[in-house]
């Protein structure tokens, strides 16, 4: 897997999983909604983690500076 995101791609998706965690800590979401933006935020951590997203990979998006 090549890296297709670069920086700050991977900072908003940590600050947006944060921020979805506080939301539901507190709870401020709840119910489904609650689930399926925990699940997208698991999602974005991981894709973070790795450097690599895979729905950026099928757009043809590389937010990544250098190529890798």
């Amino acid at each position: 897997m090549k890296k297709n995101m670069g920086a700050l791609d991977k900072s908003l998706r940590v600050l947006i999983a944060i921020i979805i965690a506080l939301l539901y800590y507190l709870d401020v979401i709840e119910g489904t909604l609650a689930y399926v933006l925990m699940a997208i935020s698991i999602i974005f951590l991981i894709t973070s983690f790795v450097n690599f997203c895979p729905l950026y990979k099928i757009l043809g998006i590389n937010t990544n500076r250098r190529k890798s």
